[in-house]
């Protein structure tokens, strides 16, 4: 099946493994968007499902104020095989596991697992903190409440 190519468009050749789409970024009110086009590609293209994950909102309470809590399913993993990163606007969990070569198995179903799980932030978003307990690794983001700026811009008269 053929798809119409345009500027933002990408063609369904070869079954399912390039999918059909028309960027939704791709209106003339939006401009400079590029980048989050890449970004949104890139996230999309990475997800392989593991692992699982949940995306929560949390009410304001006495001590906190309204956050997102993302908790991921990793267990079997300790806190030294996790890392939790902030590059640029990514958060970005891996998680390493090495085979044990001291046991030997009889049987092998759980697997030593690595994993790579990437969430673009927007601007403004900040992780409050990470806690792993029970095989769940829950990382709490706030909004910074940024400043309002109204800034009046002058015309000047040309002749």
């Amino acid at each position: 099946m053929e798809v119409p190519h345009g500027p933002r468009t990408k063609s369904l050749s070869k079954g399912f493994e390039d999918m059909s789409r028309i960027s939704s970024l791709s209106s003339p009110f939006l401009l400079g968007f590029d980048e989050i086009e890449r970004v949104l590609d890139r996230v999309t293209r990475a997800a392989d499902g593991y692992p699982p994950y949940n995306i929560e909102r949390l009410a304001r309470d006495e001590a906190n104020p309204e956050r997102l809590r993302i908790t991921l399913a990793v267990a079997g993993f300790t806190r030294e095989q996790l890392d939790v990163t902030l590059e640029e606007s990514q958060l970005v969990i891996r998680g390493r596991q090495q085979d044990d070569k001291s046991r030997q198995y009889l049987h092998r179903g759980i697997a030593a697992r690595q994993f790579q799980r990437s969430f673009v932030l927007a601007e403004g978003m900040e992780v409050q903190s990470a806690d792993l307990r029970n095989g769940l690794l829950s990382i709490d983001l706030v909004r910074l409440q940024p400043e309002r700026i109204v800034k009046s811009i002058s015309i000047k008269e040309s002749e």
